[in-house]
């Protein structure tokens, strides 16, 4: 348990130094830091009760971009400024190393095999972000339909 706690922390703290370096000085961080813990105990909640690794990647992320086209409504931001830091936790930074550990080393079988693995995951972040942005619309152009102007 201690230490789903410690990367969780780190995740949040990562996603914060990430906003910091996008610019985001402001109470957004407070936002940033809640929504890519949220995120990060999604995939491990996932994970740990013995789903997928690319179930728990498209869970975390499209509870983030959900949370992230809300708060970009509420607090009047780009999505984008949102979206991105709270993602770093779920950026399979280390099967990437490792695959491109294997290209340079020689190693093609296991290249192939990881770079399996890290585009298996990366199309699960994004499967997750896409659905999240569909719908959005989705719910834009029925309220501009419906109430004849847009309130998001």
């Amino acid at each position: 348990m201690r230490f789903y706690v410690v990367q969780t922390a780190m995740g949040i703290l990562g996603s914060v130094g990430f906003a910091i370096l996008f610019g985001v000085f402001d109470r957004k961080l407070l936002w940033i830091s809640l929504g890519s813990g949220a995120g990060w105990g999604v995939y491990l909640l996932c994970t740990v009760n013995g789903y997928s690794i690319f179930t728990g990647l498209f869970a975390a992320s499209l509870l983030v971009a959900v949370f992230s086209e809300v708060l970009a409504r509420v607090l009047k931001t780009p999505v984008i400024m949102m979206l991105v830091p709270m993602l770093i936790p779920e950026i399979p930074g280390g099967d990437l190393y490792y695959t491109m550990s294997y290209l340079v080393q020689g190693k093609y079988a296991e290249f192939g095999s990881s770079s399996k693995q890290v585009l298996m995951e990366a199309g699960a972040i994004a499967l997750g972000i896409i659905l999240a942005s569909y719908v959005a619309g989705f719910i834009r152009n029925i309220r501009t339909y419906v109430l004849g102007h847009s309130l998001w």
